[in-house]
């Protein structure tokens, strides 16, 4: 791999790389990182140091980790693009919070609105706003002046107020006051319409200000996306894989960062070509062949002082070797990308020297598939990292293959000389070749490579066969996985599998230990970085998937507690508490036995002190491991006792289980008290209705005395009862005739125990309704009496007395209000009274209404009756 390969192999994270360290951008120790603009050198185009466009390559990815993680919230990403942008635009224009809940907010208007994201006001008013409402993605809030006319609308965008209060500032959208500024202005460069203010240098319109009406803010939405997709030589990063020969792989990269299909992405990127902000082209090849589609963002190259001219040279065929066509693969695949998008590098532009373009060393073409005559065995220390580098980067084909494969490009016969030793004696196709100065060379290479290099063990190419280049598509995963993205291309298939589960399982523990969701990713990202930088680098990881397993991603306490991760906090991100209390109780103790010693042994050497001194702390920490010991035993055996409890616990409600089982078993054995049904669990349904419906027939009884008799007459309590009860009883039969009437009879005579359960339950339901009634009626005679229209006048005049009504007691206002309080204190009379005479009544019973006897009872003195034909009247049973 080339050193401009490797530099497009590094981290990928907007938080870990640091654009003050120009060599392949690893930070090294010490350093600090810096969310800051690359200085302009010059001013190409006309324009100053400060070009909204140049963007920092640690700032373009901290950005479009904002941009990415807003538009992925759930309130906004099944949205339209109107919604999505204005959502991006309201957060651009947010303040950075000052301490206060309302710092978050923003000011604008419909018409303002709109020409930000390129419609009219009635289109904001009634498809834009409303939807960003109704998934809560936005609140608003209507600004009036003094005369209450509408002056503008506040805003605050819910993801952004969501992640300050519960994901802190490690969250991707907890944006500065400086980076949401920066982001505001590049909004301004794309689509922003332009200002003029007074007293201050004009604002000059963006590139896409013109592009309103139907489509313009899905237009603005795959601009931004793009721009802050492409590095500093204005191509933009481009998906890998297969893709359709129709939208070609510019569209469908732009359908991924868009969420649409890629016809719909052809579309747009046809419309941006067409207003002059996007370049579409192909490779130019010595061999006249198509060479790789690319897209450039024209207004991004002019910015880096990149002119299209310069850009359109790059596809020029001046260079040794050839372009790799549409159809290569192999040995010719790219040799750095940059994980974003899990997308391909491009070459820049210029001689080999270039330093703004790193995707690949510049002027190092592909050319067309082949077999190799050797072994093909490409160490990263090779310049250019393609199959013509292993036989000496002489420019030849390998000997045998074609007799005029060796041709000049021009078709003219030339052949190119050779002077290798290799071409001389070289074995044919499909024969063991033997040593060669090639092999040593390699084996050379291979034997230094631990200096800087990565040897690869044999069967690697096989593990990486299944892997991925590009992170999880998983948010938190790629964030949390962020720092080691160069290692993670270096694992296979099957570990990426372990790795990601791993980090799933490590994010849900920082979770468990009070870590907000939102937060946890980048601290475990944070957790990876320190680590690489204890290791030295991730050069120095011999092995990838051990290191990330076993020492990466695990966390390591430096003491009990279980939040502590290195001597910091977990949920706070302070240092430990508890590794302070054991770093200064071994202090303690340290001082405590050197004063023993000075004590005890005065006037020793410095030497013999020491030794003595670290004798006995080695005995102090043997003390402490026996305890340590002897208390987890205890621990254990506790543990242990609290198991066999609770065992013991488990066994006695099993056993108390059964034993209710069996005793409702027998109870459901039981026959019936009354009737002596067998089986009915000591009573029946039949005779369970008819007590109850005699319970409730007296309870009707009570509560018509209360209401008409006169409780001081015994005669009328009991007149009063009598007609309840006969009241329910014809009731009951007038019910049991229209039962009768939508019932079979027949059926019912031939199951008379069905029969009598019906009547029974008619009766029951009858007495309910008829308790219900007559105690309607008790509180409406009751609330009639004088006391209670005295106190519903009490309430009337004391309503009318309030202070809010004194002036006009007589209002309207006051009068419903005086009539609903009477309305009240009439009916808390009548019920006040209605319960004393309930329980007068039931104190002047002096015997209450007996359990009617069962059939057992009753049908031995039947039977002693005598029945004859003198007998007339009815026999009461």
């Amino acid at each position: 791999m080339s050193a401009g390969a490797a530099s497009a192999a590094v981290l990928d994270h907007p938080l870990w790389e640091d654009v003050d360290n120009p060599v392949g951008g690893v930070r090294l120790p010490g350093q600090r990182n810096a969310l800051r603009s690359v200085p302009a050198f010059g001013k190409p185009d006309g324009e100053g140091p400060e070009d909204p466009l140049r963007l920092g390559r640690a700032m373009r990815l901290r950005l479009r980790g904002a941009v990415h993680a807003l538009l992925a919230d759930p309130s906004i990403a099944g949205l339209k693009d109107a919604p999505k942008l204005a959502a991006v635009v309201l957060y651009a224009k947010s303040r950075a919070p000052k301490g206060q809940k309302n710092d978050l907010q923003t000011s604008t208007w419909g018409a303002e609105l709109g020409r930000w994201i390129g419609v009219k006001p009635s289109t904001v008013h009634h498809k834009v706003l409303p939807v960003l409402r109704g998934s809560d993605a936005v609140h608003t809030q209507v600004v009036t002046d003094a005369k209450g006319h509408p002056t503008g609308l506040d805003c605050l965008v819910m993801p952004l107020w969501r992640a300050h209060h519960g994901g802190g500032a490690a969250h991707p959208l907890a944006l500065t006051k400086a980076e949401l500024a920066t982001l505001l202005r590049l909004l301004e460069a794309l689509f922003g319409h332009g200002w003029t203010p007074e007293d201050k240098e004009p604002t000059p319109p963006g590139v896409l200000a013109g592009r309103t009406g139907k489509g313009a803010a899905t237009d603005r939405l795959g601009l931004l996306l793009m721009v802050l997709n492409t590095r500093a030589s204005g191509w933009l990063q481009l998906v890998g894989g297969s893709v359709k020969a129709k939208e070609g792989r510019g569209a469908a990269t732009l359908a991924r960062l868009l969420g649409c299909s890629p016809s719909g992405a052809r579309k747009v990127l046809a419309r941006l070509t067409e207003a002059g902000v996007v370049a579409r082209q192909h490779r130019e090849t010595s061999t006249r062949m198509r060479g790789r589609a690319r897209v450039m963002l024209l207004p991004v190259a002019r910015a880096y002082g990149r002119p299209v001219a310069s850009a359109e040279a790059v596809s020029g065929a001046g260079s040794v070797f050839s372009v790799r066509p549409d159809g290569a693969f192999g040995d010719h695949a790219l040799a750095g990308t940059d994980g974003a998008l899990g997308t391909s590098g491009f070459g820049g532009a210029g001689g080999v020297g270039d330093a703004v373009d790193q995707e690949r060393p510049d002027g190092a073409q592909l050319h067309a598939d082949h077999a190799s005559g050797v072994t093909a065995v490409v160490p990263p220390q090779l310049s250019c990292g393609f199959s013509g580098e292993g036989r000496g980067a002489e420019g030849r084909r390998p000997e045998r293959v074609c007799a005029g494969e060796d041709q000049a490009a021009n078709g003219q016969g030339d052949v190119a000389g050779t002077g290798s030793s290799v071409a001389e004696d070289g074995p044919l196709r499909g024969e063991k070749p033997k040593e060669s100065p090639v092999d040593e060379r390699v084996g050379q290479r291979a034997a230094g490579a631990g200096a800087g290099g990565r040897p690869k063990a044999a069967g690697w190419e096989k593990a990486q066969q299944q892997r991925r280049v590009a992170l999880p598509d998983d948010l938190p995963l790629r964030v949390a996985l962020g720092p080691v993205a160069w290692l993670w291309k270096q694992l296979s298939g099957w570990q990426q599998k372990q790795v990601e589960a791993a980090t799933e399982a490590e994010l849900a523990q920082l979770a468990g230990l009070g870590v907000a969701p939102e937060g946890a990713p980048r601290l475990l990202a944070d957790r990876l970085t320190d680590r690489l930088e204890q290791t030295g680098g991730e050069a120095l990881v011999d092995k990838p998937y051990g290191w990330l397993i076993g020492r990466g991603l695990v966390q390591r306490p430096a003491c009990s507690h279980r939040k502590c991760d290195d001597g910091v906090r977990l949920d706070t991100g302070e240092d430990c508490e508890n590794c302070g209390n054991v770093l200064h109780l071994r202090r303690t103790r340290r001082a405590r036995i050197g004063a023993d010693i000075d004590r005890e042994l005065p006037g020793l050497a410095d030497g013999e002190r020491r030794r003595v001194l670290e004798e006995r702390l080695r005995e102090q920490a043997a003390l402490d491991a026996e305890d340590l010991a002897w208390r987890q035993e205890q621990a254990r055996a506790e543990q242990a006792r609290r198991d066999e409890v609770r065992t013991a616990a488990a066994e006695q409600a099993e056993r108390e289980r059964q034993a209710a089982a069996a005793a409702d078993a027998v109870r459901q054995a039981l026959a019936c008290e009354d009737c002596g049904r067998d089986r009915a669990a000591g009573l029946c349904e039949a005779c369970d209705h008819r007590r109850q419906t005699e319970a409730l027939i007296g309870e009707a009884g009570l509560l018509a005395a209360a209401g008409t008799a006169d409780l001081s007459e015994a005669d009328s309590i009991a007149a009063a009862v009598a007609g309840a009860r006969m009241s329910i009883k014809d009731s009951t039969a007038a019910a049991w005739q229209e039962f009768l009437e939508i019932t079979d009879v027949a059926a019912l005579e031939a199951d008379p125990q069905a029969a009598a359960e019906a009547y029974t339950f008619t009766a029951f339901h009858t007495a309910q309704q008829a308790v219900g009634e007559y105690q309607d009626t008790a509180l409406a005679m009751l609330c009639r009496t004088a006391e209670a229209e005295a106190e519903a006048r009490r309430a009337y005049k004391a309503e009318q007395g309030r202070p809010w009504f004194r002036k006009h007691p007589t209002g309207a206002d006051a009068v419903a209000a005086a009539t609903k309080a009477a309305e009240a204190a009439r009916e808390r009379v009548g019920e006040h009274l209605l319960a004393a005479r309930l329980k007068q009544l039931r104190e002047q019973t002096v015997t209450r209404a007996e359990r009617p006897a069962s059939w057992t009872e009753r049908l031995p003195g039947l039977a002693a009756r005598p029945v004859d034909g003198d007998a007339t009247g009815e026999v009461i049973a």
